[in-house]
């Protein structure tokens, strides 16, 4: 009895590692499989961008007249892999060059009739795929696309709004920024930097629009339009960005302080010593800050008076700074050598000094 029950417990033992032994083998297979299939892959990756690019310098070279037809070329730009690779490398290829180069890729991205590919991540659910097809319609210029992607600009993920706003800017110039009249997703930094490069326009043709953004309950959509105001000088809503410096937002407060500045006339400097008491700390250090750049020397008393008469060191940097750029070393000299001042203050000062140098 003894013996059967050893035989097996044996027998049991045996396929057990038999199993483990087939599941071991299993798995180094498939780890095996995978790792050939990914090399087979970038492989592929590697030969196709060589090929691509080969296309597309033969293209700006020498034109499409003298090119080589490519029969191994044209088979594999019938698959789908290699014409997805295909279209990134020409995107990426439209941004390096400029005039005629960019011309001969856009020749290469129709006769291939790539925008199909393009459309279609339009049509997917992911938000990084419909990022992609907007770009590479806008990268290419197609402008049957602008219906297609103008419901984008609604779109809850940021990656796809932000690539849909781009587009129509780039598409309709000043025109495509009209979504802001009615936007409530925050606009980035990042974002209104891209909008602001893209953009060319007459002031005097879009009076109303900025009037319309100036008044946003989106703080982003405001500063977007201060911004507007500094880079083509819009003198005419000078008024109107004074007004917000009483915004409750300190961000909007801070870029209508910038917006002043760029657009200063001859009683900013005044309105900014008039406002300044009544400004949070923030928008106080921009005031100096936006004052130092005027260079007037008229402002000297008003520094003197902000570096000595607070506690604050941000205040204090910022008006030691604006001292040393009208030329007051010798005054900011003394003040260190003097044995009565603030140790605070020495450091501050020495700070301001060093950054000069």
């Amino acid at each position: 009895m003894t013996t059967l029950f050893l035989y097996v417990s044996v027998h049991e033992l045996f396929l057990t590692f038999l199993g483990i032994l087939i599941l071991v083998l299993i798995l180094i297979i498939v780890v095996l499989s995978y790792s050939f299939y990914q090399y087979k892959t970038l492989n592929h990756i590697h030969q196709w961008s060589e090929m691509i690019d080969e296309k597309v310098s033969e293209a700006i070279v020498y034109g499409p007249e003298d090119q080589k037809d490519n029969e191994i070329f044209n088979t594999y730009s019938r698959e789908s892999s290699f014409r997805n690779l295909f279209l990134e490398r020409l995107v990426a290829s439209e941004k390096k060059f400029s005039g005629g180069a960019q011309d001969e890729i856009k020749k290469i991205f129709t006769d291939y009739n790539l925008q199909k590919e393009a459309f279609k991540k339009l049509g997917q659910k992911k938000p990084h795929l419909i990022a992609e097809g907007i770009q590479e319609l806008t990268a290419m210029k197609v402008e049957s696309a602008v219906p297609k992607i103008m419901p984008f600009l609604k779109h809850p993920s940021p990656q796809v709004y932000q690539e849909a706003q781009y587009a129509m800017v780039v598409f309709k110039g000043f025109q495509g920024l009209h979504f802001l009249n009615d936007f409530t997703y925050i606009i980035s930094d990042w974002q209104q930097l891209r909008l602001l490069r893209s953009i060319n326009l007459d002031p005097d043709q879009c009076q109303q629009v900025v009037n319309v953004w100036l008044d946003s309950q989106n703080t982003s959509v405001i500063i977007f339009a201060l911004r507007l105001l500094r880079k083509f000088q819009m003198l005419a809503f000078y008024d109107k960005a004074q007004a917000l410096l009483m915004h409750p937002a300190i961000d909007v407060r801070i870029e209508t302080v910038k917006a002043l500045q760029a657009l200063e006339t001859s009683s900013t400097i005044a309105e900014f010593k008039e406002i300044y008491e009544e400004q949070p700390l923030e928008v106080q250090i921009e005031i100096l800050k936006a004052m130092k750049l005027s260079h007037d020397p008229r402002c000297a008393d008003f520094y003197k008076e902000k570096l000595n008469g607070t506690n604050l060191p941000g205040v204090k940097i910022a008006a030691a700074e604006a001292l040393l750029a009208l030329g007051y070393h010798d005054y900011l000299l003394e003040i260190i050598e003097n044995d009565a001042s603030c140790p605070q203050l020495v450091q501050i000062i020495k700070h301001a000094l060093q950054e000069k140098i």
